[in-house]
């Protein structure tokens, strides 16, 4: 196969928005045993249908089974592998050797894909679960693309070598971690990380208490176990070189409009590298226009090195509207997400769409009447857009949404 983007997809929405921006196969979890509790998740009736939606577009489905469960609960494990295998589900992400072996006897039509979670950082364990079962290992985030190109030519040709190009990062080795558990009671191999690794840290002696005492590191950063988001997109043809085969986009609990701007550029990106050119700044550009912290490219290139600036994401644009309809002189029906009024500065993206920026017009409601403003959340209303757009195409506009406070 040619190398594969793999997409986040947290709910039906985001499931979407990753399928029409690009992505040739999605990562989901139903409401149990994935590792994103907060994400929206799908139900099973949910989960036929996003089966039904990707396969139509030609897009594979990978569904997490990555916890660490515990003895209750493996116990259901066997009823949701064999829903998984009946739905049509195209493989399932795995960490526990357990369960690896629970899907290989009930759910036989399902590619085994091993977690992250699982840490494989070395040949041996990438073949060691190659000669179990599995079609697929995704690789520990801190390996560097110089282990990536010995593991994959020291593994089978038939293993297919996945790993995360973007987003959050983790400082557990490969987010193996227990900080939650203690601090803040929310199990982070079950999907409920609460992130004190962000948090600003103080010293209090216990004397004096109310008295906080700031942990600076050397330039007065305070976020002592802070990390920087992941970003390759400048890099797709060393990826390709080290012999990757999926590249995978992390954010399942993040908005619509992450999948579709992540998605779009990261298509770009892919397509660009695979016939030899160069890619088009608008692309990298566009992943400065979504919520995030300041990007590094992980450990691809050596230790990406400690990061204790602010843990406060970047947030720069906001969605204004999704397009529902356009005919192919720009006459649109949109859908409304957050104010805005004729005049203001906008910017339409959309799915094969370079951005083009331009000024509101003056809209119309759906009954003809003029329209300065649309108020009312999810209303719809009519307005020219400066080119012909495609369904769940987006709207936005530059406003400041970073979260404010000192650093």
């Amino acid at each position: 196969m040619g190398m594969e983007l793999l997409a986040p997809a947290g709910d039906m929405e985001r499931l979407r928005m990753a399928v029409t921006y690009g992505a040739d196969a999605v990562y989901l979890a139903g409401n149990d045993f994935g590792m994103r509790a907060f994400a929206g998740n799908f139900d099973r009736k949910g989960l036929r249908e996003a089966v039904a939606l990707c396969h139509g577009n030609g897009v594979s489905v990978h569904v997490t089974c990555n916890t660490m469960p515990r003895c209750g609960e493996v116990d259901r494990l066997r009823e949701w592998l064999e829903y998984l295998d009946a739905a049509g589900v195209d493989a399932a992400i795995v960490a526990d050797l357990g369960v690896f072996r629970l899907a290989q006897r009930y759910a036989p039509r399902l590619k085994l894909h091993v977690s992250t979670q699982a840490g494989v950082s070395n040949h041996e364990a990438a073949r060691a679960w190659h000669e179990l079962g599995a079609s697929r290992v995704i690789l520990a985030r801190e390996l560097s693309l110089e282990e990536i190109r010995e593991i994959r030519g020291r593994t089978p040709p038939s293993l297919e070598i996945e790993a995360f190009v973007h987003g959050a990062m983790c400082v557990s080795y490969s987010g193996r971690c227990l900080l939650s558990n203690y601090m803040a009671d929310r199990d982070a191999q079950r999907g409920m990380c609460a992130q004190p690794c962000r948090y600003q840290y103080a010293l209090m002696e216990e004397k004096r208490p109310g008295e906080y005492f700031p942990v600076y590191e050397e330039n007065n950063e305070t976020f002592i176990m802070n990390s920087r988001d992941m970003c390759m997109i400048d890099h797709i043809p060393d990826l390709m070189e080290a012999g990757l085969d999926s590249l995978k986009i992390e954010g399942r609990a993040k908005s619509a409009y992450y999948a579709a701007v992540v998605t779009g550029a990261y298509r770009r990106a892919v397509d660009a590298a695979r016939a030899g050119e160069a890619l088009d700044p608008v692309w990298r550009a566009e992943l400065d226009k979504v919520s995030h912290r300041p990007y590094s490219t992980g450990f691809y290139y050596g230790p990406p090195g400690q990061y204790t600036g602010s843990a406060r994401y970047i947030r720069d644009y906001q969605v204004c509207a999704v397009v529902e309809t356009c005919d192919g002189a720009g006459n649109a029906v949109l859908s409304l997400r957050n104010k805005f009024s004729a005049g203001d500065s906008v910017e339409l993206m959309g799915p094969g769409l370079r951005p083009v920026e331009f000024e509101a017009p003056p809209m119309e409601d759906m009954d003809g009447l003029p329209l300065m403003e649309p108020r009312r959340p999810e209303m719809k209303f009519r307005m020219r857009l400066p080119v012909a757009a495609k369904p769940l195409s987006l709207l936005r506009r530059r406003v400041d949404l970073s979260p404010k406070g000192t650093e």
